[in-house]
């Protein structure tokens, strides 16, 4: 018998092919480098901003409605307008960024969030400024965001070599660790000394410095050609392949999809809930809640340190650690409902954190290793566009359960889903080893 070669992470051999990687030379490839590559060097810095500038966003919204209208399914409504565009537009994002340059794509979105959520708010006066108008910018703003999304998911093989993609994205999620650190602790004191509004306006520059940040950078000469002039025959086209290649082609590929909606419904609605749930649960603050989001990134960014070593790890191994993270993330979640404690409730949630953190970096390696470069874009935007819907029926039910039950329901709810999502994961890890012995034979 010969020596184990790597993960093989489908059953068709000529997918199988494609990622009959040597775990040992896998190990040795992987360099040392902290930042990978130049170019990826600039993208990591460019996230920092961006995901400190969502941070701020994020908190100063949820509170600017929850303070208003005192409803927690009206609040959902920030995150479920976010949600939408991906729902919608996905497929087509898809062929978009697999057709024109990422750069540009990544460029103009950091200046259209600039623009939506920091400078527009600037305009209007504060008699106008109604939640209503807040929810159009929200909107536009997820537009912005569900292109950003696929485009900054599928420049990773322009960027770096295979054996550094798990490496990559784990480095790529610590920067949203790090937004999560700033970005709510920042926010939450402009929201108790100047006000949401002012809080918005201000993020502006964040966004703008951001894009700033991608203009030296350069993907390698594999980018696909732009889309010619067969229109949308050309589009519909390249939208079906897409779609068939993550839906049909290959099984693993599907669950893999299924599993991170599982992941979505619940921790989209924790995190969008969490301003409500501090509220109602701790009696906290915008201050108190800022800092206890914070803990959150913390858990999220030493997650994100321990996978930059994961790429490594054969695909079982990967889906162990998703499994261990899962199971400590819905006991932390469902922890939290003991506490008053501010301190207990830091630590809980900086565990919540290394819950969460698992998944993405994992699951987007695992897409990146399989799919063509070409097709990336496609399969990410359907990936999205599916958790993303999933994300939004959890915020809008636990949302429900949160105004209907109490906020002590719907976190319990919500940690029932990350042991579910557990669950999920060893079975998929059962199968995926099942279906390589098949093929050894």
């Amino acid at each position: 018998m010969g020596q184990y070669q790597g993960p093989v992470i489908l059953i068709e051999p000529n997918i199988a092919a494609t990622i009959h990687i040597d775990g040992m030379a896998h190990a040795s490839e992987v360099t040392h480098r902290w930042m990978l590559t130049r170019d990826f060097s600039l993208m990591w810095w460019s996230q920092v901003l961006s995901q400190i500038a969502d941070g701020v966003s994020k908190l100063a919204l949820l509170w600017f409605v929850y303070a208003i209208t005192g409803s927690p399914l009206k609040t959902t409504m920030i995150g479920l307008l976010q949600t939408l565009p991906p729902i919608f537009f996905g497929p087509f994002i898809g062929v978009i960024v697999d057709r024109l340059p990422k750069k540009a794509i990544l460029i103009g979105s950091d200046v259209a969030r600039g623009l939506l959520i920091g400078l527009i708010p600037c305009w209007v006066s504060v008699e106008t400024f109604t939640v209503e108008s807040l929810y159009t910018l929200t909107f536009l703003y997820g537009i912005a965001t569900a292109l950003f999304v696929p485009t900054l998911s599928s420049a990773v093989p322009f960027m770096v070599r295979r054996p550094q993609f798990t490496a990559a994205n784990a480095l790529l999620q610590s920067t949203t660790s790090l937004g999560i650190i700033i970005g709510p602790a920042l926010s939450g004191i402009g929201i108790a000394f100047s006000g949401s509004q002012d809080v918005l306006c201000l993020n502006a520059v964040t966004y703008l410095a951001s894009a700033a940040c991608l203009l030296p950078i350069r993907l390698r000469s594999t980018e696909p050609a732009h889309l010619d002039s067969r229109g949308m025959k050309q589009l519909g086209h390249h939208l079906l392949e897409g779609m068939r290649y993550a839906l049909l082609a290959h099984r693993n590929l599907l669950i893999l999809i299924v599993l991170a909606s599982v992941y979505t419904f619940g921790t989209g609605a924790f995190t969008t809930l969490f301003p409500v749930f501090g509220r109602n649960m701790l009696s906290l603050g915008p201050v108190e809640v800022g800092y206890l989001w914070s803990w959150l990134g913390v858990g999220l960014f030493l997650t994100s340190l321990g996978l930059i070593r994961l790429s490594a790890w054969d695909l079982r191994q990967r889906l162990s650690a998703i499994t261990a993270s899962c199971a400590l993330g819905g006991m932390s979640v469902i922890a939290l409902t003991w506490t008053q404690d501010l301190q207990v409730a830091a630590l809980l949630l900086a565990c919540i954190g290394v819950g969460f953190g698992a998944w993405t970096p994992i699951a987007w390696g695992i897409i990146q290793e399989v799919v063509p470069p070409g097709t990336v874009g496609r399969v990410m935007a359907v990936y999205t566009a599916i958790a993303t819907a999933a994300s939004m029926v959890g915020m809008s039910f636990f949302g429900w359960v949160a105004e209907a039950f109490g906020s002590t329901a719907s976190v319990i709810g919500i940690g029932v889903v990350l042991f579910l999502l557990a669950s999920g994961s060893v079975w998929f890890s059962q199968r995926i080893r099942f279906s390589r012995g098949e093929n050894a034979e």
